[in-house]
């Protein structure tokens, strides 16, 4: 039976259908519906039919090490926070969350720790990707409100995206937008940005800004805004501080943006001339030390011109992480409390106390991710319990994380898998169910309520996050966890947002606290007896004491200089750290290495050259990468993902180099960015091996991916092993290969190691980054190893090359091809071999193909494809 659910991946909310293929699995389409995304899937969630086995699952709770009993566990977990709370007060526990938890899940958690432990130690990774954003909005509007629709997006005249690579970060969304704007020309998209994305793609104008620059930008518009004329005088009476504001905002200056003067002044014009305007903004605004003046100098500009709240024109935070809008709803973030309400009214925590009946309530804010970890470290925090989330490899400065975490009195994680960074360090863990089984419900990034529904049964002893909190709950004496399912935690949830709505607030769910739970279809919030759906404020109306909105006063910053500041994102077909896209083949095939791209100049005075390797030291620790050569970045500013961790590279963990930075008003880390060194690894020799079981060399540097009958590694040493056979026999615990070529005096030696007749693994070894087809290689993987060794196909079998549409498989050498056949355009290459037909994503990479046919240029080797 097919099942109407939820993607679990980006904030853009995407309604699938997954269908039960009777052998464990799913087949996953989009689905027409739903509001968001009308049917269309980005890579990541086309293939999530890929990511729902359960070999190599946790299936059973662990303590100690060994296999535990349910009761055994939960007992472990009460016994040791009561203990805690008794010896030391409710602020020595604390709890690390997770946007990927369903509302409901969070809901529960937050229950348990503000109103029955009595601490708001309860924090959330969304405090990486959107505390800012909660600032800021909280600073203007007097509430945490995202004022617009995805609607807006389409019926704008001018769209702006800062600080997001939309076509990557939420490709149906940005598919949505060149919709639009296929539909209607007139339309213009500003990308503001340091690097050349494939946003840029689809962009009237790119202003390639210098990093950190952005508040300059936005008082330099709000200026020009005053001085001419162009304020709306209607709507400033609903507005206090302006003066202030425009004060501060003249100490911007043209030069800190880095931008030629002709670009700052057309995209100034652009937006002061335009009344439909949406600034979409995320992680490059967010991710900051200065990321919540930077959300106000945005916000500033929409106030000063009632751009807000009317079809097509307002500010709107895209969030990074399916349900992080659910995680604000409940309260998720150690500083709010449920529904919206503030942690520090005492009205407001009097109303939720009653609701709940909570014997303690939490009566100031907890600590902040960076913060509670500092507290894990120096003891203060002697139990915590984190729950779907991997701080291991994703907090600022990790390697110091991890070491706090496994200094800890006592943890406990509750996971899908055993064996991430974080699962690791455990004194308890917990098997958790994840997406396919999971049921409750998310919330998207505007402001819509969808369903989460289990298409697969819970493996093994698996169990849903809500009931292993309210057991604790109940095993430390608490009343009021004793929901039956996630129906009753969300009619609670809506019932206490009765309560916050007759306290003024906006989040106001009361009408669903009776719906059908079962069949409830996406919905927009507000749904109460005030508002229902549709936007907020631009009536003028405001949640602050005297209903105005607040303009804030933004002293605009700039980084502080350096050799060399790193900058970090996101790839097109990974997430977060790849414990759910890293189980899919076909998302592997796009960049199956963690990579530095740097600018020529910066390379030439390092001595690097593309498929090298770079040895990068950060404040903390430090990360090997392949290198890519690119203009697409600027000098100064290299750029290298987030997704690699402990399991997938040996070197791979960005946040690593990344230092506890935060943001002053929001506790947001800045890890967008970071001052590095950069250096060549003098590896002695490269390697490819393709293999059907998993293998981490040990080596300097190595690079795990999937493959459809088994796993790929990229690696590089800079010691030989005397004897090449030997190492391979026994790292693969395989017997003499079949098929040998050793070249000892150049150093090349090529292996391959048969079973039953079948591939079973085949080594590659060269002195330099090794060059074959790996997607041949790779599709020998248990079948006929003839022509292995080679490692290209045989005369007439085409090589497709590195994977450049992953929803069609369709590689960079057909797409080659294509175009040498006479394809110019990208409709006729997707007409030609179905590339960029699916959606969408690799549309940006086609159109650099073309580029590339036309004026070839450095591209890298073939042991890394060039990103899209």
């Amino acid at each position: 039976m097919t099942v109407r659910t939820t993607c679990p991946y980006c904030g853009v909310g995407c309604g699938v259908l997954a269908t039960p293929d009777g052998q464990g699995g799913l087949r996953v389409t989009g689905d027409p519906d739903h509001p968001a995304n009308r049917g269309r899937l980005c890579t990541k969630g086309a293939a999530l039919g890929e990511t729902v086995a359960t070999q190599g699952r946790l299936l059973t709770p662990r303590a100690g090490g060994a296999d535990a009993s349910w009761d055994a566990a939960l007992d472990l977990v009460a016994d040791r926070f009561r203990t805690a709370i008794h010896d030391h007060g409710p602020d020595s526990v604390a709890m690390y969350v997770s946007g990927q938890l369903l509302t409901e899940d969070y809901y529960a958690a937050n229950k348990l720790m503000k109103g029955f432990i009595g601490s708001a130690n309860i924090d959330t990774n969304s405090r990486l990707c959107m505390a800012s954003s909660v600032a800021g909005h909280r600073r203007a509007f007097g509430s945490d409100t995202v004022p617009g629709l995805y609607d807006d997006l389409e019926l704008a005249d001018l769209v702006v995206l800062t600080g997001s690579n939309l076509a990557w970060c939420h490709p149906v969304l940005h598919q949505r937008l060149l919709a639009a704007k296929a539909a209607r020309p007139e339309m213009r998209i500003v990308v503001i940005d340091p690097r050349r994305t494939a946003t840029c793609d689809g962009a009237d104008l790119h202003l390639a800004i210098a990093p950190g620059a952005d508040a300059h930008l936005f008082n330099l518009l709000l200026c020009h805004l005053f001085d001419t004329g162009r304020m709306d005088a209607g709507f400033l009476p609903h507005v206090a501080g302006l003066d202030a504001a425009l004060t501060a905002a003249r100490s911007a200056t043209a030069q800190a943006t880095g931008l030629p003067p002709a670009d700052l002044a057309a995209f100034l014009e652009m937006w002061a001339a335009t009344d439909r305007v949406v600034t979409v903004y995320s992680q490059g605004i967010n991710q900051s030390d200065s990321g919540t003046d930077k959300v106000n100098a945005i916000l500033n500009c929409h106030l000063a011109t009632g751009r807000i709240g009317r079809p097509g024109s307002g500010p709107f935070s895209v969030t990074g992480q399916p349900n992080a809008m659910g995680g604000r709803e409940v309260g998720g973030l150690s500083t709010t409390l449920a529904c919206h309400l503030e942690l520090e009214n005492p009205a407001h925590r009097d109303a939720v106390r009653a609701f709940w009946n909570a014997p303690r309530m939490a009566d100031r804010p907890g600590l902040k991710a960076v913060d509670l970890f500092r507290a894990v470290e120096d003891g203060r925090i002697k139990a915590l319990w984190i729950i779907h989330t991997n701080p291991a490899v994703t907090m600022p400065d990790a390697d110091r994380v991890a070491r706090a975490i496994a200094a800890c009195d006592f943890v406990a994680v509750s996971e899908a898998w055993p064996d991430t960074d974080t699962a690791r360090l455990a004194d308890v863990l917990l098997p958790s169910t994840a997406w396919g089984e999971k049921d409750g419900t998310v919330t998207n990034s505007e402001r819509r309520i969808s369903r989460q529904r289990a298409a697969l049964p819970a493996p093994g002893q698996a169990r849903a996050d809500w009931w292993q909190i309210a057991q604790v709950a109940t095993r430390m004496g608490f009343a009021g966890f004793d929901w039956a399912g996630p129906a009753q935690i969300f009619a609670e949830h809506a019932a206490l947002s009765g309560v916050a709505g007759a306290l003024g607030g906006d989040f106001d769910i009361s009408d669903l606290a009776g719906a059908d739970y079962a069949t409830m279809q996406p919905v927009l919030w507000p749904q109460g007896p005030a508002q229902r759906g549709g936007r907020f404020f631009g009536t003028g109306r405001f949640h602050t004491p005297d209903g105005r909105a607040r303009m804030v006063p933004v002293a605009a910053a700039l980084p502080a200089p350096g050799p060399l500041l790193l900058n970090t994102g996101r790839t097109r077909d990974q997430w977060h750290t790849m414990t759910r896209t890293g189980l899919s083949p076909r998302l592997s095939r796009h960049l199956a290495e963690p990579y530095l791209e740097i600018h020529p100049r910066d390379a030439a005075r390092l001595s690097l050259a593309t498929a090298d390797l770079a040895q990068v030291q950060g404040q903390g620790g430090q990360a090997v990468l392949r290198v890519l050569v690119s203009d697409r970045v600027r000098p100064g500013h290299p750029f290298a993902p987030i997704h690699w961790s402990g399991q997938n590279a040996s070197g791979g963990r960005i946040d690593a180099l990344v230092g506890p930075v935060t943001d002053p008003v929001s506790g947001q880390p800045a890890s967008k960015s970071a001052p590095v060194s950069v250096a060549r690894l003098e590896a002695r020799w490269h390697g490819f091996l393709v293999s059907d079981a998993p293998v981490a060399p040990d080596c300097a540097y190595w690079a795990r991916a999937r493959l459809p009958g088994g796993w790929q590694v990229e690696m590089a040493g800079t010691t030989a092993p005397p004897d090449w056979q030997d190492w391979a026999m026994r790292l693969l615990g395989l017997g003499a290969p079949a098929q040998t070529m050793i070249d000892r005096a150049q150093g090349l030696a090529r292996m391959a190691f048969v079973r039953d007749g079948r591939l079973a693994a085949a080594l590659f070894v060269a002195p330099g980054p090794v060059r074959l087809s790996r997607s041949h290689v790779g599709s020998l993987l248990g079948a006929d190893p003839r022509g292995c060794l080679g490692g290209w196909p045989a005369a007439g079998m085409p090589d497709a090359g590195p994977e450049v549409c992953a929803c069609l498989g369709v590689g960079r050498n057909t797409i080659l091809r294509a175009v040498a056949g006479g394809c110019r355009t990208v409709g006729a290459i997707g007409a030609a071999v179905g590339a960029g037909t699916s959606c969408g994503s690799c549309r940006p990479a086609l159109s650099a193909l073309l580029a590339e046919a036309e004026a070839p240029r450095p591209v890298m080797a073939a042991a890394q494809p060039v990103p899209g």
